[in-house]
């Protein structure tokens, strides 16, 4: 998943009014895929995509209840962006708990 392409996918939460289902791990009346997770997680460690993608992504991973997600939020909260570092743990205690 690029940035781009993370845009294109909240924007269509957005205008089908699906962001509070967004943030609990669907899309369009579907769960968000694994896939769309692990994708996630990795678009998180690039350096030049902006904090508020990032934090975007952050939340929504906090909230799925995956492997996936924990593994990706471990390893974001290892070396997180300045300005996240806050965020990124508090999505990772929600996603310990959605996980327990």
């Amino acid at each position: 998943m690029t940035e781009k392409e993370f845009w294109v996918f909240f924007e269509k939460s957005l205008i089908k009014n699906r962001v509070p289902q967004l943030f609990s791990c669907m899309d369009n009346g579907n769960k968000i895929t694994k896939n769309i997770v692990v994708e996630m997680g990795e678009l998180i460690m690039v350096p030049r995509v902006p904090l508020r993608a990032k934090e975007i992504m952050l939340m929504t991973l906090a909230h799925h209840p995956s492997k996936e997600a924990l593994q990706a939020l471990t390893r974001y909260n290892k070396n997180p962006d300045k300005g996240l570092e806050h965020t990124a743990r508090f999505a990772l205690e929600e996603c310990e708990w959605w996980n327990e």
